[in-house]
């Protein structure tokens, strides 16, 4: 066994043992540059580039350059502070559900949704080039997407899945270990970036599996779509009973659809939340409407985007 092959064995076990005890792979990631190719808006994202992010935001904007960060308040702060030009964020998944940490920085940051999309999720079982699956030990990924490949985990019993901070940055780590024990869940995009190879594609449990982005923009940015037929609102009612009964039955009498609503906690004041709401309307005035119509039973109400709903 060579030098070389003995000290990224033990880079490779000193890694690992740091992710057993509970320690991040990356504390403080620091903002990387933008990632080669294209020549429109500058994009921010959350997490490294092949990720699904990167895939939805080209999905909207094909020309666009792609700005990764570690946490998403980066991405919104960096939106705010005008370092990027719009920001492409997933705000819910048709299996695990909303994105609740986005749905706070929407209402805290003077954004606003411009437009959405939805894109399939496909995950990969994605290992170093030349790498045989029977010698896959250990698998990486975010959290989501390991319980979304519950079945395939199951079937190969030899694979122990660890958690990651995301899904193309578990590819890129084994790349950068060159750990041929090691595999990694994430996108056909993400092995082709880090020139990683897929050994088994679509391990995914349910078919239907997609996840909903919105592309946000600084609210004096925002261009208005005409054929804007859904808005995204939050608001908090009065607290006395039967508000949010009131509020809803309000908008219902504009013949507004309701398609999605979540309620957070108010950080500070226990017991009293944010309510958001996406509701289907005819036209951007409807838009306006709606939010007329929650006015008077609300302490607070915020429009956070009109934008043309999503088709599959």
């Amino acid at each position: 066994m060579s030098a070389e092959t003995v000290s990224r064995d033990a880079a490779a076990a000193l890694w690992y043992v740091s992710r057993r005890q509970g320690q991040s792979p990356r504390e403080a990631i620091e903002t990387q540059g933008e990632v080669p190719g294209g020549n429109g808006l500058r994009v921010g994202i959350q997490g490294e580039p092949g990720s699904f992010s990167h895939q939805a935001a080209k999905q909207i904007m094909t020309t666009c350059r792609v700005v990764p960060f570690a946490l998403s308040a980066d991405v919104f702060s960096a939106l705010a502070g005008e370092q990027i030009d719009a920001a492409v964020i997933p705000i819910e998944n048709s299996l695990a559900g909303s994105v609740l940490e986005h749905f706070d920085l929407l209402l805290k940051h003077d954004v606003c949704v411009e437009q959405e999309t939805l894109l399939r999720i496909h995950h990969n079982l994605i290992a170093l080039p030349g790498v045989d699956i029977s010698g896959i030990e250990r698998v990486f990924s975010h959290p989501v997407a390991l319980a979304q490949c519950r079945n395939f985990l199951a079937n190969h019993s030899q694979m122990e899945a660890f958690s990651f901070y995301d899904t193309a940055g578990s590819v890129k780590q084994l790349v950068d270990l060159k750990d041929h024990h090691a595999g990694a869940i994430a996108s056909e995009a993400a092995a082709v970036y880090y020139g990683a190879e897929i050994l088994e594609a679509n391990i995914e449990d349910n078919r239907e599996n997609f996840t909903r982005f919105f592309l946000v923009r600084r609210r004096n940015d925002l261009q208005r779509h005409e054929d804007a037929n859904k808005v995204s609102i939050a608001f908090s009612v009065e607290n006395r009973p039967g508000s949010l009964v009131a509020a809803l039955a309000d908008l219902s009498s504009l013949g507004t659809n309701l398609t999605k609503i979540e309620s957070r906690p108010v950080h500070g004041k226990p017991w009293e939340y944010i309510f958001y709401v996406d509701c289907q309307v005819r036209d951007a005035d409807g838009a306006d409407l709606a939010v007329k119509a929650l006015a008077p039973h609300c302490a607070m109400v915020k429009e956070l985007g009109c934008y043309p709903e999503a088709s599959r």
